[in-house]
């Protein structure tokens, strides 16, 4: 029994403790940002928004994004109405933006939405760069403007901030609010110190047509932009962050959609985890790359509430292990301290998304959230399909 136990505690110990010390590295590294001089104001951009039935917001989304503080004449707003039944096209259309139809009737979802705007961005051969926008998205007047002084400064990929829209709508959406500061601007500062690729988030990401030449876009998987991020690694670049921008996007309130939401979210990141680790890690060796070491430690580091877990029974069986072995204190304090570890990481993410007392008591909750994951993980897996996700608000 006591040798099991101590195979139990050894099993949980290594990733506990490989992940706490490395989100305790970022966390130390997390201060804020000096930004790069702005840029002469004359790249061109296209700026792409992937819509499936969207017809709700659409209108909105162009409109505010017509109102980036960028020349006019410089930048378009590029919608890819991608198998719509709705409205989508027109009304964006009729918005201001430049419109995409694209029809398949196997090759669905966003990674196939947003190869095809790049490829007819390139054909256009109007813009310098791209950036990607979600339709239920609000961004920052300066987003190209920051974009466009990373390009200046030598950055061929660029990844603003990726934030919660509506963070006070419920208890999830404050937590997915203090997740989000944590896993973005936390992260992503550290990484960006460190000189390191802080990846691709899905929305608010920018890259230059020169780096799609060099590195066409095939990413098709449920998380199609951690895989992009991850192809971009392994030729030899790097994703530079820059949060002084901000892309806000609608968080999903209601139980029954954050778990349809959830559920593709993780599935997605597993396989990539299966398919990509080993890939990166020789990468890592062969090429001496600290960029795709990098991004390997970043996916082996599970979501927050796995790790959690898994600190939580190291506790547990380190506890259980004293009963017969008083003098194995080590692992105990081994187990005390990638808790304290989580908990720094935990509280700075809090401190960085402003949600403030609020913010503070809802993390009482999490422990249900993490209970509510595991379950949600044991369930079979999504389609592939692009499923538009139901908002809250038009």
């Amino acid at each position: 029994m006591i040798f099991l136990i101590y195979v139990i505690v050894i099993i949980l110990a290594i990733p506990a403790l490989l992940s706490c010390a490395y989100l305790l590295l970022l966390t130390v590294l997390s201060r804020k940002l000096r930004a790069p001089l702005l840029s002469a104001r004359t790249y061109r951009f296209d700026v792409i928004v992937p819509a499936h039935n969207e017809h709700l917001l659409i209108e909105r989304a162009v409109a505010s994004l017509l109102k980036i503080d960028w020349p006019r004449e410089h930048f378009r707003v590029v919608v890819v109405a991608d198998n719509c039944t709705d409205a989508t096209a027109s009304l964006a259309r009729a918005a201001g933006a430049t419109v995409l139809e694209r029809r398949h009737d196997s090759l669905r979802g966003k990674g196939y939405a947003l190869e095809y705007a790049f490829r007819k961005s390139h054909d256009f051969g109007f813009a310098d760069a791209v950036v990607v926008i979600d339709a239920d998205s609000d961004v920052s007047p300066n987003l190209l403007a920051v974009c466009a002084a990373r390009i200046a400064s030598g950055a061929h990929a660029v990844q603003v901030h990726y934030g919660v829209l509506d963070p006070r709508a419920s208890w999830r959406t404050r937590l997915m609010c203090i997740a989000l500061a944590a896993f973005h601007k936390l992260r992503s500062r550290g990484r960006e110190r460190m000189g390191l690729s802080c990846g691709l988030r899905g929305n608010g990401w920018c890259i230059t047509h020169t780096l799609l030449k060099q590195v066409p876009y095939r990413a098709f998987s449920l998380a199609e932009d951690i895989e992009y991020g991850i192809a971009l690694g392994l030729a030899g670049y790097r994703v530079h962050y820059a949060d002084e921008a901000d892309v806000n996007a609608e968080m999903v309130a209601d139980a029954q959609t954050a778990r349809s939401q959830r559920r593709r979210w993780e599935h997605g990141r597993l396989q990539l985890i299966r398919a990509k680790t080993f890939t990166l890690l020789r990468a890592a060796v062969r090429q001496r790359s600290a960029v795709c070491l990098d991004l390997a430690v970043d996916l082996m580091v599970l979501p927050l509430s796995y790790v959690a877990l898994t600190v939580a029974s190291l506790i547990a069986f380190a506890v259980l292990l004293l009963v017969w072995q008083p003098l194995a204190t080590l692992w105990l304090w081994l187990a005390g301290a990638c808790a304290a570890s989580l908990l720094l990481y935990v509280l700075r993410g809090w401190r960085l998304s402003g949600m403030g007392a609020l913010g503070l008591m809802d993390l009482v909750r999490a422990p249900f959230f993490i209970v509510w994951k595991v379950l949600l993980m044991l369930r079979p897996n999504e389609s592939l399909e692009w499923v538009r996700t139901k908002r809250r608000t038009p």
